[in-house]
C-alpha cells in the first residue's frame, strides 16, 4: 500500500551509512534505493512486494541483494520483521512498529494495525529484569469480521437444511 505520507528517509540512510562504515561494509546504489523504497511505504511490506515495487520504478535488483539489505536493516535496527504465522513474515520500519500493535485473523491471514494507548502506555512503564527493551509490538490473534460473518453464514445455511 503506496502513501504520501513516507517516512523521511535521509535520517534513515544516515543511521544506515553509519552502520555500514562501522561494520566495513560498503554503500551500494541497491542498498540505498532498497532502503529509499522502504521508507516510500506505508504500513508492512514483504520481500515480493519491495520486489515488485522496486521493478515497477525500474530499478533492477536481486531478490538476494534485498533478502541481504533486508538482514543489515534488521541488524541495523532499522527495521523489524514481524512473522504473523509460520509462513507469514512482514517487515517494517522500526519507528513506524513502535507505536501501534497488531490484529491477526487465524482464518484468513488478515493483519490489521490497531492502536491502544493504555496498552502503548504500559508496556512503556513495564521493567523487566535483566532485560532492555528497544521496541514492543503486541500481537492479538482471533477472528475478522469478515470471517466470522462467513462462519456464522455458513452455519445457517448448513441449520437450514
Amino acid at each position: 500500500m503506496m502513501d504520501t505520507n513516507t517516512h523521511d528517509a535521509e535520517p534513515i540512510g544516515k543511521i544506515f551509512d553509519e552502520y555500514l562504515a562501522a561494520h566495513g561494509l560498503r554503500k551500494t546504489a541497491e542498498r540505498k534505493a532498497i532502503l529509499k523504497q522502504i521508507c516510500r511505504i506505508h504500513g508492512h511490506f514483504n520481500i515480493d512486494m519491495l520486489y515488485e515495487q522496486l521493478e515497477a520504478i525500474n530499478f533492477r535488483v536481486s531478490k538476494a541483494s534485498i533478502y541481504n539489505t533486508i538482514d543489515l536493516l534488521m541488524n541495523a535496527c532499522l527495521i523489524v520483521r514481524h512473522q504473523f504465522s509460520t509462513q507469514f513474515v512482514q517487515y517494517e520500519l522500526k519507528n513506524a512498529a513502535m507505536h501501534h500493535h497488531h490484529s491477526v485473523c487465524c482464518y484468513c491471514g488478515a493483519v490489521r494495525e490497531i492502536k491502544i494507548e493504555t496498552m502503548t502506555r504500559l508496556f512503556k512503564e513495564t521493567k523487566i529484569p535483566k532485560f532492555t527493551q528497544e521496541y514492543f509490538s503486541m500481537y492479538i490473534y482471533g477472528m475478522c469480521s469478515k470471517c466470522k460473518f462467513r462462519i456464522t453464514q455458513q452455519k445457517q445455511r448448513q441449520n437450514n437444511k
